[in-house]
């Protein structure tokens, strides 16, 4: 019993140990690769819909995501056949929206990133004519709690920077700012933002007396990751004087320190960051986005290199060893939802309901690694 018990804890050492080896760059593209390459192959016809329990049109906010994630590949790998993967989905949607123009849902615009994005290698006036019809409403009309929920901000806030450089139009900077704050501090009793523990409630349905089976606050690990990567990519995008910079640079900051405290031994997150009981287990998705979110910190001197180089290391190498399949396919990846319990259980096997946006997440999170220097 003894010699099981050293044998036990020397493995658990090793794994650690291992875990937190140095990642290698090269390495880290080839993971990407080998995962964008999957999807690509199993998604040969970019305008084909999307059927799970009901159809949908492939520009919505999953696939969105997705394409978020490719054009953060082709940023640090300009292969021709992403490129045009990306330009031939924009191409057959119109460079349009699911609900039009007239949409105030983060969930549609969404697309607008990628369709940015585009524009900017090979920049063409009727490329936008669907964007900037869109996003100009929101400067004349007075209302910011469109995002209402936590995964919005992912969705539509980065737009809002691209726009406001794209156009050199200030307002959408202060535009962004004030429907962020909305979230942060008015929606629901007190906001989302709960500043004593650095994390967001999903909505306004989870605010306290909300509670986990444990009796903690309810804070999804996605969700939450949703947010430290909108910021992170926000900051990326706006200049270096942009008004209210500093509020999004000490909410990554807020944020990054609850993550580390909150991390499993395995370098995953729970699905649930303050019960691990509730439907506890690895999962993807939630752990790409803080990833990405951590490496940019320390890759713009926003977080202590030291102290978080460790958590991202320890986090991605989870994820290729014990979710990324030999074909590419992702596992322990919780299906689309809003709060734990959606998507269980999760498993190395499962299929969730979308395998878009997940990909999308791991390929944020890559090509953020990808610039660090090691």
């Amino acid at each position: 019993m003894r010699k099981l018990l050293v044998l036990a804890v020397l493995a658990a050492f090793n794994f650690n140990c291992a875990a937190q080896q140095q990642i290698n760059r090269d390495d880290v593209l080839a993971k990407m690769e080998l995962a964008n390459a999957y999807f690509m192959k199993k998604w040969p016809d970019v305008g084909k819909t999307i059927i799970t329990n009901k159809e949908r049109p492939s520009n919505i906010w999953t696939r969105g995501v997705y394409y978020e994630g490719l054009m953060a590949l082709h940023e640090i790998y300009p292969k021709k056949e992403y490129y045009q993967y990306a330009l031939d989905w924009a191409d057959f949607h119109q460079w349009g929206f699911r609900s039009g123009n007239e949409t105030r849902n983060a969930d549609d615009y969404d697309a607008a990133q990628t369709y940015i994005d585009l524009y900017n290698l090979q920049p063409d006036p009727e490329k936008l004519k669907n964007t900037r019809a869109c996003m100009q409403k929101f400067l004349v009309t007075p209302q910011n709690g469109d995002w209402d929920w936590i995964d919005a901000i992912q969705m539509g806030m980065p737009v809002f920077a691209k726009m406001g450089v794209l156009e050199n139009d200030a307002r959408y900077f202060e535009k962004m700012y004030e429907m962020y704050m909305e979230s942060r501090n008015v929606i629901g009793e007190k906001g989302l933002f709960n500043p004593e523990d650095g994390l967001w409630w999903r909505d306004a349905d989870f605010d306290p007396p909300y509670t986990e089976p444990n009796g903690e606050d309810s804070y999804w690990s996605r969700g939450n990751g949703w947010v430290i990567a909108a910021l992170a990519k926000t900051l990326s995008i706006i200049p270096e004087d942009a008004p209210h910079r500093e509020q999004y640079i000490e909410d990554l900051q807020a944020m990054a320190e609850a993550l580390v405290k909150v991390q499993r031994e395995d370098g995953f997150w729970n699905v649930s960051l303050h019960d691990p009981t509730h439907f506890g287990g690895k999962e993807t998705s939630g752990t790409a986005l803080f990833v990405y979110g951590i490496a940019y910190g320390i890759n713009n001197d926003l977080l202590d290199r030291e102290k978080y180089l460790p958590v991202i290391t320890k986090a991605w190498n989870a994820m290729v060893s014990e979710s990324l399949h030999e074909n590419g396919f992702l596992g322990w990846l919780q299906s689309t939802g809003k709060e734990p319990k959606d998507g269980q259980p999760l498993s190395y096997e499962k299929i969730p309901d979308f395998e878009d946006y997940g990909l999308g997440c791991f390929l944020l999170a890559g090509a953020e690694l990808y610039r660090l220097e090691y």
